[in-house]
């Protein structure tokens, strides 16, 4: 016959049970914290991704910049955004006519880093200017480009100090080097005033006017 040592009434304590619900807590908390660690690192990984695929986008591949003036007026106006192709030219040829952003050539004096005009002569041409009109290699160019009126009589820039590369010319291009022009003739400092430029300073083609919204359109 067994006797219990239990005063009667007492109920009986769970421990074991007790201590196995504090140690699910305690892993659900740890799994909780551990996704959440997850997650933050999974966080940290698409942004270094995105910051670096920007960095990479910004310097190979396309870029935007901001009109400062109106040299190429009315292309391009005062506070437009234009989108930058800068891959394009790694694989393939300036043309005449493009609209090219550059970097600052040695003779200009102006205080921008970049500048943005378009080819108007290719290397090894010859151009020159009479009447208002463009000639290469002797030829008159036609310029659909611009726009009818006195802006777009291109004429030599008035007191340059660089008469060599001024117009009428001739001015003979060198090899490897470009010859840009603004569309606003009357107010551009340009190829007259610092020379032909050379690919190298070439940043990339102006494919498109992005901003402001209702000045959206392809170059």
């Amino acid at each position: 016959m067994s006797v219990s040592t239990d005063a009667p009434g007492t109920p009986e304590v769970p421990a074991a049970a007790d201590s196995d619900s504090g140690r699910g807590r305690a892993a659900i908390r740890e799994a909780r914290s551990a996704r959440r660690r997850r997650a933050a690192v999974e966080w940290l990984v698409i942004l270094a991704i995105v910051l670096v695929c920007t960095v990479l986008l910004r310097t190979f591949v396309v870029q935007s910049f901001s009109i400062p003036s109106l040299s190429m007026s009315p292309t391009l106006q005062v506070g437009d955004r234009i989108i930058v192709d800068k891959l394009s030219y790694g694989f393939g040829s300036i043309h005449r006519g493009d609209i090219v952003v550059f970097r600052r050539p040695p003779l200009e004096d102006q205080e921008y880093a970049d500048l943005v005009k378009r080819v108007i002569g290719l290397p090894g041409e010859t151009i020159s200017a009479s009447d208002g009109h463009v000639y290469i290699d002797g030829k008159r160019l036609s310029e659909p480009w611009l726009p009818p009126g006195p802006q777009s009589y291109t004429g030599p820039l008035p007191g340059d100090a660089h008469q060599q590369f001024n117009l009428p010319g001739p001015v003979k291009i060198p090899p490897g080097e470009y010859y840009v022009m603004g569309d606003n003739r009357e107010n551009s400092e340009d190829s007259r005033f610092f020379g032909p430029i050379p690919k190298s300073l070439i940043v990339g083609r102006a494919v498109i006017v992005a901003w402001p919204l209702d000045r959206i359109k392809g170059l």
